[in-house]
């Protein structure tokens, strides 16, 4: 979710700074491994775990990289952040004791030699463009409906649901844990395996046009093609509300998949939206290859436990309506 991104006004400016991941034009033409048809080779489990925040906090407007002196701050930082937040330390806090074994559960990324404040690359100043009114009157609508007992199933979020994850997209936004995909690479086609919640899309790459607007599916509707040696997927007919805070079904999305070393490849989305944000906006992402393989997501409780959920919720619209 977006919000996961938004720094908060307690934290310490450096702290909201993070590591600078390397664009595609700075690497020049780094020798990948190639397929046999001679397509780089995106096949593999890659982990886009970071710590770096989605928008440029508003301290730093202006400010696009770290210094090397505000980057040695920033880890010394981040290190005793861990260890308040690590719920084995004998100095964690009661909120970090009681909430998820952060020593298991939590990857906050590894720095790099560079550094930059968002992963936000376009517009420049490291931010999602304004939200439209109408995006804001859906988004209020979502408030008021979460802030009451759910009348039904579509009242619960998706992930809550366990019908998409909330890193998972498209497209996919680096959170808190379970920052892993697997690619798989075809002469047709593409597939996209995330860890969290297993979503899967296998995506075709044999030029056929996507499927009429009428046919809306919940990670939408996908089709890849090649320009040179990055792979771009193109999405559209989205249902509803997706992962993806606050865009709506018009949302048209553009990621592209660029091998940009041996265990490094690039991925960056263009989102855009007429009826949620004021202008399209782009985001960088640099993942890793990972020998490890991707582990169930045996995410249930929200599927089983639903009928529990929406009793227990009528029976505080009852004791409200009773006057209790």
């Amino acid at each position: 979710m977006m919000h996961r991104f938004l720094p908060s006004s307690r934290t310490p400016p450096l702290v909201l700074a993070v590591f600078l991941l390397a664009p595609v034009a700075a690497l020049g033409q780094a020798d990948v491994p190639r397929t046999a048809d001679g397509r780089p080779e995106l096949s593999g489990v890659w982990n886009f775990s970071t710590a770096t925040p989605m928008q440029r906090p508003e301290e730093l407007a202006g400010k696009a990289r770290l210094t090397a002196e505000e980057a040695a701050e920033y880890e010394a930082l981040l290190a005793e952040r861990r260890l308040a937040g690590d719920s084995t330390s004998p100095t964690a806090s009661l909120e970090a004791r009681v909430s998820y074994e952060q020593a298991i559960w939590f990857e906050r990324g590894a720095e790099l030699a560079e550094y930059r404040t968002s992963l936000i690359v376009d517009p420049p100043n490291g931010r999602i463009p304004a939200m439209r009114p109408e995006a804001e009157a859906r988004g209020l609508a979502t408030r008021v409906m979460r802030g009451r007992p759910a009348e039904g199933p579509e009242d619960r979020g998706l992930s809550e649901r366990c019908l998409m994850g909330f890193n998972a997209g498209p497209p996919m936004t680096p959170s808190v844990y379970n920052n892993n995909v697997q690619l798989f690479l075809t002469p047709d086609h593409f597939g996209i395996l995330n860890e969290m919640v297993h979503n899967a899309r296998l995506v075709p790459l044999d030029g056929r046009p996507h499927v009429p607007a009428s046919l809306r599916q919940w990670a939408g509707d996908s089709r890849a093609s090649w320009d040179g040696d990055t792979l771009v997927v193109e999405t559209t007919n989205f249902l509803r509300e997706t992962s993806f805070g606050g865009s709506s079904t018009n949302l048209h999305l553009v990621e592209r998949f660029t091998r940009t070393g041996p265990d490094t490849l690039t991925y960056s989305f263009t989102a855009t939206d007429p009826t949620t944000w004021a202008g399209p906006w782009t985001a960088e992402v640099r993942m890793t290859l990972s020998p490890e393989p991707l582990y169930e997501y045996a995410c249930h409780e929200g599927n089983y436990s639903m009928a529990s959920s929406l009793t227990g919720a009528e029976a505080v619209r009852q004791a409200e309506d009773d006057g209790q």
